[in-house]
């Protein structure tokens, strides 16, 4: 069995009276890249900032490499890298003065980790000598995380990195992440994107504090049962409407330009749906069966 990297045992933390996450348990293995999948007010940054010991849980315990949040918080803050969901370096400092500044924080310095960063930083060099506060959401969030890796960390945690960012700098933020995953840094992140799910080794999937499926993001598209129909038609808003007001429907969710349904017998037909949407006046339909993915399985969850 793979040696473990996190370990969390039934942690729970409530601000006031609301509780932000509640009985959690899971483990994290070394090298392994796992999300926390979930919309904002799930306890995605509650559980990071636990684990990178900048919070104290009420109840339950948690370790990093083995070593317990509080009782070794110095040590676990060694050898450890967070990027927090809000750019949070020095907007008046440069972009190598940054770098700099957090290399000598870890008692190293850029040359002597630069291979770490290397493919992140190349991105961001021709800019080392402005500020921080005048780049760009993607250059901000290479910059974030060259300075969370300049001390070569064992464990990353990354809270909501791509958050706000356009679709390109997601998609080479996720391919430099596949790349750190192969220098042995165990990475955990979080993230309301729910196609982001199956770029990870495993996922949680979270709401209200609670988490709601573990496993590989193929097994846990596998588990949804029902047949799931792709519509579409001229008029979306009368399409849901027409869709939901269907005797038959289970349910009913609106994804980009088209509708994703289930019904509540297993031998619904396309033809069947076709004929009461042509009833309903609707004009060039279009009814496929389809594979669910992250966001219909969250969905379907959410609902038992």
């Amino acid at each position: 069995m793979k040696e473990l990297s996190i370990k969390i045992s039934n942690i729970s933390k409530n601000y006031d009276n609301v509780t932000a996450i509640k009985n959690i348990s899971f483990n994290v293995k070394k090298g392994e890249l796992f999300g926390l999948i979930g919309p904002d007010g799930a306890g995605k940054t509650t559980l990071i900032r636990i684990l990178t010991t900048l919070l104290l849980a009420d109840t339950g315990k948690a370790s990093v490499e083995y070593l317990d949040v509080i009782k070794d918080f110095k040590n676990i803050r060694k050898i450890v890298g967070y990027m927090p969901g809000k750019f949070s370096l020095y907007q008046d400092l440069t972009v190598k003065e940054n770098l700099n500044f957090f290399a000598t924080v870890f008692g190293t310095t850029i040359e002597e980790n630069y291979e770490l960063v290397k493919d992140i930083y190349s991105h961001i060099e021709p800019f080392k000598n402005r500020k921080a506060g005048d780049l760009s959401g993607g250059m901000k969030q290479k910059l974030a995380l060259s300075c969370a890796l300049i001390h070569k960390p064992k464990v990353l945690f990354l809270d909501e990195p791509t958050t706000g960012v356009d679709a390109v700098s997601r998609k080479e933020f996720w391919d430099m992440l596949k790349k750190l995953q192969k220098k042995d840094i165990t990475i955990l992140v979080s993230t309301p994107y729910m196609d982001e799910a199956s770029l990870c080794d495993r996922v949680a999937l979270m709401q209200k504090g609670e988490i709601m499926s573990i496993d590989m993001p193929e097994n846990i598209t596998n588990q949804f049962k029902k047949i799931l129909f792709s519509i579409k038609a001229d008029n979306k808003f009368k399409l849901i409407k027409d869709l939901r007001d269907y005797e038959y429907q289970n349910s009913v969710n609106a994804f980009g330009q088209f509708i994703h349904y289930t019904d509540k017998s297993e031998n619904r037909k396309i033809d069947d749906i076709k004929e009461y949407l042509k009833e309903k006046k609707h004009t060039n339909i279009e009814v496929k069966i389809i594979q669910a993915n992250i966001e219909d399985c969250f969905i379907e969850l959410m609902g038992q």
